[in-house]
């Protein structure tokens, strides 16, 4: 774990490809500090685990692909493509735990935003104020790239399918007034 994220922050990658079983920490861990420090990165799992909690925990991470092992001749290349475009790929077994998820839940986007980081935060009701992806990097010193892979990632951990969603969620957690 220590050592691929040491050698994905020196080289700086676009697209990372990581096993969820990992020495010292997981990659799902992995994940995490890897996007702190490049969140442009895109990270795709390439792993034989398909319980429900590792593939939530990824994407909840950060994570963009879920691409599982005996899949992974036919999926990799196009996973690479999907992540690059700024879009989530899943194998097809990641969509039916998604699938599983979905129908087990109440409501979409019942998810509380206390799991979105404070930058995410920042970023989600910046949008949701009406802002441009290039307003928001020039009030917070980042590159429009940067904000659209950060709303990207807020969508995905907040099970939002549209970024007209990211308004109603803003509104019904009462994040505009803030």
């Amino acid at each position: 774990g220590t050592e691929a994220v040491q050698g994905v922050i020196e080289k700086k990658p676009d697209v990372v490809l990581i096993d969820i079983t990992l020495p010292d920490f997981d990659g799902v861990e992995a994940t995490r500090r890897i996007l702190k420090v490049l969140p442009q990165t895109k990270v795709i799992a390439v792993t034989m685990h398909v319980e429900d909690v590792y593939l939530l925990q990824f994407l909840n991470a950060g994570g963009m692909g879920y691409v599982h092992k005996s899949a992974a001749d036919r999926d990799l290349l196009k996973a690479i493509y999907t992540v690059m475009n700024g879009e989530v790929f899943l194998s097809s077994i990641g969509v039916q735990v998604m699938a599983r998820q979905y129908c087990n839940s109440d409501s979409v986007a019942q998810t509380e935003p206390d799991i979105l980081s404070d930058r995410e935060l920042q970023v989600l009701k910046l949008v949701a104020r009406g802002f441009t992806g290039r307003e928001i990097g020039v009030k917070l010193s980042l590159s429009p790239r940067t904000i659209d892979t950060y709303r990207e990632r807020i969508m995905v951990k907040l099970n939002l399918a549209h970024r007209s969603d990211l308004v109603d969620y803003a509104i019904r957690y009462k994040l505009l007034g803030q």
